[in-house]
């Protein structure tokens, strides 16, 4: 069997549809409405004209008793006849109505009337006995006629009133029901095609937040599942170039550490060059105290290119899981302070103010990273001479009163993506301080944006550098800030969980 897979357009078009038939349907009901309204009126206007006819009658019958005139005869027996002729037009259209019966009542009363009108002419003048007898019926009759013909027609009114009355409740009620209906298509419309929509914003917000999510909507339209799809790839692939240009800052640091390591390694190859060539030389003699302690230098110093060249295998290692593990910061400041040894210009003094009882639990490649990128930012901005602060220190939840959020810290502009994470955490703030030429304001919040930079692309980097710094930061919970002043240098804050 094939499944139906509803898209937007299906359900848009399905209420369309629903909608417009109900819109039809009230309006044929209300045409039918109008179409027997307009029957009523129509019938209203006979009774009308027929009682006005009754009344005529009457009033030729009164003038033709008292003055025996033979045209007001003739004018009563004329609206005589047009009663009736009024009466066998309407009749059968209106048999089914309430006054049918009494319509029926009417029309043999006309014929009677008729005939004793047309007895009543025919009488002598002398005969005035019979004349007054019938002259009484014919009142009598005529007032029947007319009193029946008054009843139908006020009924009729009644009945007219009634029903439009009837008709403007029935269109009032149609007009809520078709709103509350439209509504009611909207609302079911809103969930079935608008939610998923905005599920889907909401996502791609957390995205612009740096918040690289797959995406997943509960929703079986083809549009959204399409879109999803899409968006998912999209996500990967971003997620993709990310780590790409990442590995690729790095390795732009890499290149730089390399003079660095160089430079350190050569201190200990010289020593151990050195002590090689001592025991060449005193390899025959006796004093074996002196042999020992060139080789316990020579170890030693084997312990130290080994941990140079570890410590750059770590950093440039291709690691893609996040490994946090317990490290001791200054150690973790004094090695990365290692790599950058030789980069160090002359006039640049580097200070290093951080206690060794300090520890932090992170990844030890990236948060090295880190601390890299803002010493390497921190030299280059320093064009003569200066001098570089690493300073670090522990604040502990019940002694932090007063401290505020670096994101909303009034001194340090920070770029948090939600709350602050570290807000009611013991925390350890390490601060990186220049004496450069510091940040420009219109400058200043823009530098942790992705690709934004002040520097020659070609030769300092694609302007990822902070970018990164702040991913990184963020990965392990905690916050940055900044803090800058024109021609008297910047100051980094960062802010991570403690571990004791």
């Amino acid at each position: 069997m094939f499944k139906f897979h509803p898209s937007i357009r299906h359900k848009i078009t399905l209420g369309y549809y629903i909608l417009v038939t109900v819109i039809i349907g009230i309006s044929l009901f209300t045409l039918i409405e109008l179409w027997y309204m307009g029957k009523k009126v129509q019938f209203g206007e006979v009774t009308s004209e027929f009682f006005d006819t009754t009344l005529e009658i009457r009033r030729f019958e009164k003038n033709y008793f008292l003055y025996g005139h033979n045209v007001d005869y003739q004018e009563n027996k004329r609206y005589v006849t047009k009663a009736q002729e009024i009466l066998d037009k309407n009749l059968k259209e209106y048999r089914r109505l309430a006054v049918a019966p009494q319509l029926e009542i009417l029309r043999e009363s006309l014929g009677k009337y008729g005939l004793l009108m047309e007895q009543f002419a025919q009488l002598s003048s002398h005969d005035e006995n019979q004349r007054s007898a019938l002259e009484e019926t014919i009142r009598e009759k005529g007032k029947e006629i007319v009193t029946i013909a008054e009843g139908v027609s006020k009924t009729e009114r009644k009945r007219l009133h009634s029903l439009l009355s009837i008709t403007a409740r029935i269109f009032a009620i149609s007009t809520i029901f078709l709103s509350l209906f439209a509504i009611a298509i909207g609302q079911i419309l809103s969930r079935m095609v608008v939610k998923p929509l905005q599920s889907l914003e909401e996502k791609m917000n957390l995205i612009t937040e740096g918040k690289l999510e797959t995406v997943a909507i509960n929703s079986n339209d083809r549009e959204i599942v399409s879109l999803t799809r899409a968006f998912n790839k999209m996500l990967k692939e971003l997620e993709l170039r990310q780590r790409h240009l990442v590995q690729r800052e790095k390795l732009a640091s890499l290149g730089t550490l390399l003079s660095g390591v160089a430079h350190e390694l050569n201190n200990p190859l010289s020593n151990i060059s050195s002590s090689c060539q001592i025991l060449i030389e005193e390899f025959e003699e006796d004093d074996m105290e002196h042999k020992k302690e060139l080789l316990s230098q020579i170890d030693e110093q084997t312990d130290r290119a080994k941990n140079i060249v570890r410590s750059l295998l770590e950093f440039s290692r291709d690691r893609k899981t996040f490994q946090k593990e317990l490290l001791a910061l200054k150690k973790l400041l004094e090695e990365t302070a290692m790599f950058l040894k030789s980069e160090i210009p002359v006039g640049i003094e580097m200070q290093l103010d951080v206690p060794s009882d300090i520890f932090i639990f992170a990844d030890k490649q990236r948060i090295q990273q880190v601390f890299l990128n803002l010493l390497q930012n921190a030299m280059e901005a320093i064009t003569d001479e200066g001098k570089i602060s690493i300073r670090a220190q522990k604040y502990i939840v019940s002694e932090r009163a007063g401290q505020e959020e670096i994101c909303k810290h009034p001194k340090y502009r920070g770029k948090c993506t939600g709350e602050c994470p570290v807000d009611t955490a013991d925390t350890v703030d390490i601060e990186i301080e220049d004496t450069g030429m510091g940040i420009p304001p219109d400058v200043l919040p823009k530098i942790f944006d992705p690709f934004f930079s002040t520097k020659d692309v070609v030769r300092k980097g694609a302007g990822l550098g902070l970018f990164i710094v702040q991913e990184i930061v963020e990965e392990h919970d905690g916050c940055i800030g900044v803090y800058s002043e024109v021609g008297k240098g910047t100051c980094f804050l960062i802010r991570l969980p403690l571990k004791e």
